[in-house]
């Protein structure tokens, strides 16, 4: 312990460590240094980045892939501010992650201090919960509290802001509050609400349950398929911001029409379901809800008035065990219909087998993205990162993995780099592929030297297009090529960025290179980057014709 014995800062330390923290994705600063030195002695790791919002990303990912609270440390004013923006991006995947910014000193509150700001202002909006704790005898409750919060109902992330004088000042360990007090508090779903959920489906001729992105981890999906099993009722999960478009959903928007009663389990009603408005739904398909926020039920209300015919509060995880044992209870729903939802979700059109680019030296979206397939179906516990306009939405549709981590229902992009370097630490023997635009890759390609300083290899795939393609898709489709403007990049060379930060890097501009250049960069050791020269096509919209 440091020679100034027990600060509020080692009680935030143990604190951490006694809830099961093994790291701190941290970025120094002058607020933030006494935790640096506490973390120390209570053995937790810390991921120093290359900016703050990177920070926030690999909380966000860790906290995905492993289920655990993702801890950020920021320092104060400016660290803080930079580090907000990937909250949403947290919030949206209701993804747990805890972000620790320090803070003015509470003695020099409004006085003008070095980097005072209202931080906890300016985090309340992206947040379950933000707040600034008041001297070193609570800091540690104040942490607890926190990880509770981020896991506890809709999982989400919590800001709180570390005055310097509570983490410098003395806090006796005696005043630890106990472990059990961070743990999250489940909403359990009773067993008559999960039978009457269950019967109320099975009455109609084409049930459907849509899950939301606190059940698109891998436990998750597991659980999702055992409710599936149990009860034949088919179960689809949905985290894009393309929603009911998602190219990784095939051609689920041309069945969910056919859907005559759906349950909404922790799904939000909202802009990804077109707000259940036709065309998308059917006008007289009757709503189902569990959904541990009061919110969120009164949301799906307003949208669809009484074709809301139940609704009950639980959170995700522990809805699914309750709906489980009721469907065990009774026989699982016979028929077509699970079967047709899948074969929609499974679809790709048949022509992609023969995709090619009309550019020479460039690579159709396609035979950019499908020959890595290969990688990701070589260990059971392989991850895939997805991230970026177009591109990201060609991965997605041609690429599956155990572990999938994408932008999510934010819609935002760049935190491709930052999810691979928390993804190669979750699974540290499992291969992590990233696949990126050129645009994502340009938000934290420094955090590249984090991965090589802290040997941490990974393949990232950029596509580069050399612009903007997202946005150019949309002046060409609202506007006309004649005034598509302000959306190029060059054709940089992004692969000899990967390898000026000390990583490994390789240009693609032949199809068939492509699976062998990621090979080498495999076996390269270190965080790799294929730079693969591609057709700049809008993402796919994926029709069934049957």
């Amino acid at each position: 312990m440091s020679a100034r014995g027990s600060r509020g800062a080692d009680a935030l330390a143990r604190t951490l460590a006694r809830a099961g923290a093994k790291r701190i994705f941290a970025l120094s600063g002058n607020h933030v240094m006494p935790i640096f030195d506490a973390a120390l002695d209570a053995g937790l790791e810390l991921v120093h980045v290359r900016h703050e919002a990177a920070a926030v990303h690999m909380a966000d990912a860790w906290a995905r892939l492993t289920g655990e609270p993702g801890i950020a440390l920021v320092t104060g004013g400016p660290g803080h501010a930079n580090a907000v923006s990937a909250l949403y991006t947290a919030a949206m995947a209701e993804s747990p992650v805890v972000l620790l910014s320090g803070h003015a000193p509470s003695g020099e509150q409004g006085l003008g201090s070095f980097q005072e700001m209202r931080q906890a202002s300016v985090a309340a909006p992206l947040v379950k919960a933000a707040w600034t704790t008041t001297d070193a005898g609570v800091v540690a409750w104040d942490v607890s509290r926190a990880l509770r919060l981020a896991m506890s109902g809709r999982a989400g992330p919590v800001s709180l802001n570390l005055p310097t004088d509570a983490l410098e000042d003395e806090a006796s360990a005696d005043d630890d509050p106990p472990a059990d007090d961070a743990r999250p508090e489940p909403i359990a779903l009773a067993d008559a609400r999960a039978d009457a959920l269950l019967e109320r489906l099975a009455a109609g001729q084409r049930p459907l349950i849509l899950c939301g992105p606190a059940l698109m981890t891998r436990a998750g999906r597991s659980r999702m398929a055992a409710l599936e099993a149990a009860c034949g009722i088919p179960v689809v999960g949905m985290e894009s911001p393309r929603g009911i478009a998602d190219p990784s959903l095939g051609a689920f928007a041309q069945v969910l029409p056919r859907a005559d009663v759906v349950l909404l389990l922790a799904k939000r009603l909202d802009f990804t379901l077109k707000f259940a408005r036709a065309p998308a739904f059917s006008m007289v398909c009757e709503f189902l809800q569990v959904d541990p926020e009061a919110g969120e039920r009164e949301r799906s209300r307003r949208c669809v008035g009484p074709r809301l015919v139940s609704s009950a509060r639980a959170d995700a995880f522990s809805a699914v065990e309750s709906l489980v044992r009721a469907a065990h209870r009774r026989s699982p729903l016979a028929g077509s219909w699970r079967s047709e939802v899948h074969a929609a979700i499974d679809h790709r059109p048949p022509e992609w087998e023969k995709a090619a680019a009309r550019e020479p030296g460039r690579l159709h979206p396609v035979q950019a993205c499908r020959p890595l397939q290969a990688l990701l179906d070589a260990d059971p516990d392989a991850v895939l990162v997805a991230d970026g306009g177009e591109f990201g939405q060609w991965a997605q549709a041609c690429l599956s993995a155990p572990n999938r981590v994408i932008n999510g229902a934010a819609g935002s992009i760049g935190a491709a780099l930052p999810f691979a370097v928390a993804a190669r630490l979750a699974l540290p023997h499992a291969p992590v592929v990233a696949l990126m635009g050129d645009g994502t890759f340009g938000f934290h390609p420094a955090e590249i030297d984090t991965a090589v300083r802290h040997g941490l290899p990974f393949l990232a795939v950029v596509g580069n297009d050399a612009r903007w393609n997202a946005e150019y898709q949309i002046q060409l489709r609202d506007y006309g090529a004649e005034r598509a403007v302000g959306c190029e990049l060059r054709p940089t060379r992004y692969d000899e960025v990967a390898a000026g930060f000390g990583g490994y890097g390789e240009l693609v501009t032949d199809p068939a290179e492509l699976l062998p250049a990621a090979r080498r960069a495999q076996a390269s050791g270190r965080p790799a980057c294929l730079n693969v020269m591609i057709e700049g096509l809008p993402a796919p919209t994926i029709h069934r014709f049957s």
